[in-house]
């Protein structure tokens, strides 16, 4: 056992905290690099495109496509087929998640989605996309 003290915690939130709390308020938010203006998902410390620490916080639309989709085969008694997707954000980043509200089976490529937060009340905000642009 060692006799150092632990480390004192980290004075400023990573990416990945900063995007929990904006899902937990209600905004679901990417990062935009200051330098080269790519969008950026999932949140980082530095720009994947060009290198830069200069990124900010943006609102995203929510609008996107189905990049790509799948479809996990379950009994009727476990909830059914559900389905996984790639989404194609329109500021330009993928995200996996899932399309709810219609059958696993419709989920299409090149389907328009919107974005929407959901989860329990105790647990962490996340995101889904239902069918159709709003």
């Amino acid at each position: 056992m060692s006799d150092k003290p632990a480390p004192a915690p980290i004075a400023n939130p990573g990416p990945d905290l900063i995007y929990q709390d904006a899902l937990a308020a209600g905004t679901f938010k990417i990062q935009r690099c200051d330098a080269c203006q790519a969008h950026i998902f999932y949140p980082r410390h530095l720009c994947p495109n060009c290198g830069s620490a200069k990124i900010s916080w943006v609102a995203a639309s929510g609008k996107g496509t189905v990049y790509s989709t799948t479809m996990i085969r379950q009994r009727p008694e476990a909830g059914g087929n559900k389905n996984l997707c790639v989404v194609e954000l329109a500021e330009g980043p993928r995200l996996m998640s899932r399309v709810e509200g219609i059958p696993a089976e419709e989920v299409k490529i090149g389907m328009a989605v919107t974005a929407e937060i959901t989860g329990k009340d105790d647990e962490p905000k996340y995101i889904i996309f239902r069918a159709g642009a709003k």
